[in-house]
């Protein structure tokens, strides 16, 4: 697989990746379909290994999803701001403490995004707490799983 097609694989995940936070984009199919196009065009041992275990991943993170409660943003004041400083934060957290991190740092992105808006610390948590329980959760999972898949991707594409 030349270095374009690539390109155009990892731009199809990072799409995935933003319509985690986009609600009405199926993020988690386009992350799907972007491992699945690579899979099928680097026929390799190693590649349909990650295409399976990417599968598993995602069907999982779909079981936790239906054990959670619904989403419900607009209740919660979420914004589009806050959706970009939550998906920041976790990509963030998933690099600088590897795989673990992306929990704090979605939380944290959550936290900060408030504590601008709203300006003290304990309006920032209420609204941050507001914001997990009426869907942040959801929107967690879906985004952990997709940064699973796409870390083991990037670790196989450059990794060997």
């Amino acid at each position: 697989m030349g270095a374009w097609e690539l390109l155009l694989v990892a731009v199809v995940l990072l799409l995935g990746m933003c319509g985690v936070l986009v609600p009405g984009v199926p993020g988690t199919w386009l992350v799907w379909a972007g491992v699945m196009w690579w899979a099928l065009e680097d026929p390799r041992p190693l590649a349909w290994w990650v295409l399976v275990g990417s599968t598993a991943v995602l069907l999982l993170s779909r079981a936790v999803r239906w054990g959670l409660p619904p989403r419900r943003t607009e209740e919660s004041g979420a914004t589009p701001r806050m959706g970009v400083y939550a998906g920041v934060g976790a990509l963030l957290g998933f690099v600088l403490l590897p795989v673990l991190g992306a929990i704090p740092g979605f939380v944290g992105g959550i936290y900060l995004s408030e504590r601008l808006r709203l300006g003290r610390h304990g309006a920032a948590t209420a609204a941050t707490r507001t914001a997990m329980r009426s869907g942040g959760s959801d929107v967690l999972a879906e985004l952990f799983a997709c940064l699973l898949v796409v870390g083991a991707w990037v670790g196989v594409v450059f990794g060997g």
